[in-house]
């Protein structure tokens, strides 16, 4: 052969089914392998050229030294199969991940327009502006949804909750509504146990601007808090919840 002392690709699939390419160049066999249907359809062919091949090396004379050198530098058993099954999967692999990235991308596009929701006011200006607000929380949806729920406003603090609670085989799912408490801080919500034992449930921190606070200027701080949490103890066996201060403070208790 004359020109470039490279093998075309689609000619390396017989060295690469007798195993006799080094390693630099199965490699590079294996890349143009995974993209190129002809080339798999031919190791898949060889498969079943591996014994006959095995039985000419051994035979006496078979051809020149260098002839015979290689071909008895024969393969695992079953090579030319277990490539062709690699390949396979490596295709089917390939499908299912475009696949995964086509339905994700249709998902967002679908659910895109979900993820907020334009509302219009008129302006000090008298005229119209836009606002894009987000959808109900998961923890607001939790809440809209329990039927059972226990309420309590401090005489001092004048914070406000509500729990909503629901018996789980695990113990108590409980969603917390927060109203007129003032920021910065830190708080948790914690149930007691009629037995004296204590659960923390969940832990947050409020913003300056505060949640639930009526007459607030803007619509962030007059909407109340949502907070999600479970506890161990069935509600039979919670006295009441209280709102603590990471100083101790508690805001506000809610008798069960």
């Amino acid at each position: 052969m004359q020109g470039s002392s490279v093998p075309n690709e689609h000619e390396t699939v017989g060295a690469y089914a007798l195993g006799i390419l080094d390693d630099a160049e199965a490699t590079a066999f294996e890349a143009h392998l995974a993209g190129c249907e002809w080339c798999a359809q031919q190791l898949d062919e060889l498969a079943g050229m591996e014994p006959m091949m095995a039985a000419l090396a051994d035979l006496p004379g078979a051809g020149t030294p260098a002839i015979a050198e290689s071909l008895t530098a024969k393969p695992s058993p079953r090579l030319a199969e277990k490539l062709v099954d690699e390949v396979a999967e490596r295709r089917a692999s390939k499908r299912r991940r475009n696949f995964y990235l086509v339905g994700t991308a249709a998902a967002l596009i679908i659910g895109g327009p979900f993820a907020a929701v334009a509302t219009t006011s008129g302006g000090d200006d008298g005229g119209r502006s836009t606002e894009a607000r987000q959808t109900a929380s998961p923890a607001a949806s939790a809440f809209a949804a329990m039927p059972d729920r226990v309420t309590a406003t401090d005489p001092t603090t004048k914070v406000s909750a509500t729990v909503a609670l629901e018996k789980k085989a695990w113990g108590t799912d409980a969603v917390l509504e927060l109203k007129n408490v003032k920021g910065p801080e830190k708080c948790s919500l914690i149930a007691v146990g009629k037995n004296g034992e204590r659960e923390t449930l969940s832990s947050w921190s409020v913003p300056n601007w505060g949640y639930g606070i009526p007459g607030a200027a803007t619509d962030k701080a007059k909407e109340p808090l949502y907070v999600h949490g479970g506890a161990a103890l069935e509600p039979n066996d919670i006295d009441h919840f209280e709102v603590m201060t990471f100083d101790g403070d508690r805001l506000v208790e809610v008798d069960v």
